[in-house]
């Protein structure tokens, strides 16, 4: 007997016991009055549940046809997600093969590069071993043109990495390995000589390295030492400061006032002799330059002898004797003389009369300051006496 059976058996009893209880005794009429609503029930039951399997069963189709689709979608998408790692794993490889091959490529060009470079050094040694040694021991690494750097500051701006790595492979074809398999013991000794006399022609170039640097850094100093020289000397024809270009930035402009923007052009011996003196100084300078300029005059002026009147020479008194040609220019030598040293006198004076007038000034600027601080004084007096 299924659920659905015992469900509707359960429920007539119940509706016979109900009726049974508000009757109380049993009708014949009542009783198939009873028994065609019963049926009645059993038919709309039996509607009912037939209606409700039908919807059962296609509820459970749509729910296996779901679940159907469910399993195909999951084994889809487990293939997408297969071909999808496949693919990554393939593009993964592809670009590691990628990166290894651009590394390899890189390293074969630092190694075809530095070959180069070592063919050329060696070269270049050689040149160097073979000419003499004349002329300047430096020479001037030119800039690259495309980067603006020379290869030493390219080569200073080189991380750790690089230089490691430049390092080996240098050193990869630098050091050959050494091909001793099968060799006897007359063969290895031949080897380890060759070996030690490579050792030593190699500590031999070194030592002649060595001693060019020390040529070179002499000789660079030497010309830094001549450049501070020359700078020294266009400083002073410029009117600067001796150190004024042979610092790091150039000097500043030097103005005549801190009032004005006029550029000073004195020299520094100009600008020195300044502070050097004083008054006096410059006083005794115009004082020689006249004394100069007025004894140029008096020598250049134009000498005449004296004409002679009817024999005689002027001046001559009676009784003297004749004077010979000789003596008259002596006599005109000796007024020259005598000319010399009144000019001579007249400027000590000069200059006496020019220092009593300084005196004198000098002495009545200390009496004007007496005076004035004898004002103050008896100002301050008069103004204590006022206070009091």
């Amino acid at each position: 007997m299924s659920d659905d059976e015992e469900y509707t058996s359960s429920e007539e009893e119940e509706v016979v016991e109900e009726t049974r209880e508000e009757t109380g005794e049993g009708d014949p009429e009542f009783i198939k009055r009873q028994d065609q609503k019963r049926s009645d029930l059993d038919d709309q039951l039996k509607e009912y549940i037939t209606e409700w399997r039908k919807q059962r069963s296609k509820e459970e189709d749509e729910l296996k046809k779901l679940k159907e689709k469910q399993a195909k979608r999951k084994v889809t998408r487990a293939e997408e997600e297969q071909k999808m790692a496949q693919r990554k794993k393939e593009e993964e490889e592809r670009r590691v093969r990628e990166a290894e091959e651009k590394k390899q490529r890189e390293i074969e060009e630092k190694r075809m590069r530095l070959e180069e470079a070592e063919k050329k050094r060696q070269a270049m040694l050689q040149a160097m071993k073979d000419k003499d040694k004349k002329g300047p021991n430096f020479t001037i690494a030119k800039k690259d043109a495309g980067l603006g750097l020379s290869s030493a500051a390219m080569e200073r701006n080189k991380t750790k990495e690089q230089l490691e790595e430049e390092k080996k492979i240098s050193l990869s074809f630098r050091i050959k390995p050494l091909a001793i398999e099968g060799f006897g013991e007359a063969k290895l000794r031949e080897k380890a000589q060759e070996l030690w006399e490579l050792i030593v022609k190699l500590e031999t170039e070194k030592y002649d390295l060595e001693e060019r640097q020390k040529r070179q850094d002499y000789d660079l100093k030497e010309l830094k030492e001549r450049q501070k020289q020359q700078l020294r000397h266009k400083a002073l024809k410029k009117g600067l400061d001796p150190e004024a270009l042979t610092g790091k930035y150039p000097p500043k402009i030097q103005v005549a006032s801190k009032y004005e923007r006029r550029v000073d052009t004195r020299s520094y011996d100009d600008k020195k002799k300044l502070f050097e003196g004083g008054y006096n100084t410059v006083y005794a300078e115009t004082l020689e330059k006249t004394w100069q300029e007025r004894q140029e005059r008096f020598t250049q002026r134009t000498k005449s002898k004296l004409p002679k009147w009817f024999g005689e020479r002027p001046g001559k008194k009676a009784g003297e004797p004749e004077t010979p040609e000789g003596e008259e220019d002596a006599k005109a030598d000796e007024d020259i003389v005598e000319d010399d040293e009144e000019v001579e006198e007249e400027v000590v004076e000069e200059e006496d009369e020019e220092a009593e007038e300084d005196e004198e000034e000098e002495e009545e600027e200390e009496e004007e300051v007496e005076e004035e601080e004898e004002e103050e004084e008896e100002e301050e007096e008069e103004e204590e006496e006022e206070e009091e």
